[in-house]
């Protein structure tokens, strides 16, 4: 049922995949959330530029009271213009994506995401950055160390390989042709601090993505995910597979836990054994919800086995209206 096996993607096949995902994200996102950003607006901004004197009609709420108080007389603080959007990504490439019963492999579907997400992110000059995560020990795969597009360094020996953020169609491409042939390692990425890699350096207020099946414990990663919401709009992807919700019946069942290697037979003809499984599960994913509500993210769930980019398409749709009526989250 799983396997914990690296697998090191056929780089034609991941070609491929890519080619249809951007052919499937163009036709239905452009085509039904033209003009659309998937998180902030450009607008007035938020970063803190230059004071001046105050003048009628000025925002009292951006009154600048250290200079107000050193002058004597009323200054306000102006901000600096948000005309592009800068987004990053953490992209989770444990070993446990390798896994999938629906219509796609987890793996896949965290791809198929990452596109989705470039493509409503990078235009207009905006920037898209990654940093990924393929298990423990140094991050490899193509475009790591190397030059052009989609090229990054690993940070350590944490696993977690930074893409830098670029913009352009071109370098989001490379971008994501370099995710797509990342290597999966045995064992679990540190999903916190991965999450973490997006506070360093400090940045300009953007979007973050955090793409992941998030079966790391939640108090692993539920700090960081609050410490980036600080400053950053966060959108959380969480990626289920039906088998990891409910165990159907096919008696004896072998599975092997990837990340670990370990190997257990499971009699699934046993009701009790399936209810219990499907509560612990139904427990666990409230235990993701509660605390992704808790860190203030926006939460989207893709399912292996359902219309990705329809879910996708509702949720854009629907951030798109609660923005409007300012009840975003």
């Amino acid at each position: 049922m799983m396997s914990g096996t690296p697998i090191n993607p056929n780089p034609a096949r991941a070609e491929a995949v890519l080619s249809r995902l951007q052919l499937l994200v163009t036709r239905k996102l452009d085509g039904l959330l033209q003009g659309d950003y998937l998180g902030l607006l450009p607008g007035p901004g938020t970063e803190a530029g230059e004071s001046r004197e105050y003048r009628p009609g000025d925002d009292v709420r951006r009154m600048d009271w250290p200079v107000t108080a050193r002058t004597t007389v009323p200054h306000v603080r102006r901000t600096v213009a948000d005309r592009e959007l800068e987004s990053w990504m953490a992209v989770d490439l444990s070993a446990s994506l390798d896994f999938g019963t629906g219509r796609w492999l987890k793996r896949e579907l965290v791809v198929a995401a990452a596109a989705a997400i470039a493509h409503l992110t990078v235009r207009g000059g905006n920037r898209i950055g990654a940093v990924v995560g393929t298990g423990p020990g140094r991050a490899a795969g193509p475009g790591s160390g190397g030059s052009g597009p989609g090229s990054g360094s690993a940070t350590g020996g944490s696993g977690v390989l930074r893409l830098p953020a670029r913009p352009g169609r071109k370098e989001a491409q490379g971008l994501l042709r370099t995710i797509a042939g990342l290597e999966l390692r045995p064992g679990r990425t540190d999903l916190g601090a991965l999450v973490d890699a997006l506070n360093r350096p400090p940045r300009r207020r953007g979007m973050a993505v955090v793409i992941s099946d998030f079966l790391a414990p939640p108090e692993q990663w539920g700090r960081p995910m609050r410490k980036l919401a600080v400053r950053h709009e966060v959108l959380a992807i969480e990626v289920v597979d039906p088998r990891e919700l409910e165990l159907p019946d096919v008696g004896v069942l072998a599975v092997v836990d990837p990340e670990s290697g370990e190997l257990h037979e499971v009699q699934t003809a046993d009701p009790r054994l399936r209810r219990r499984y499907a509560a612990a599960a139904a427990a666990q994913r409230a235990a993701i919800a509660h605390e992704l509500r808790a860190a203030g993210a926006a939460h989207l769930r893709l399912r292996t086995d359902s219309d990705w980019l329809l879910d996708m398409v509702r949720f854009v749709a629907a951030q798109r209206h609660a923005r409007t009526r300012g009840t975003t989250r």
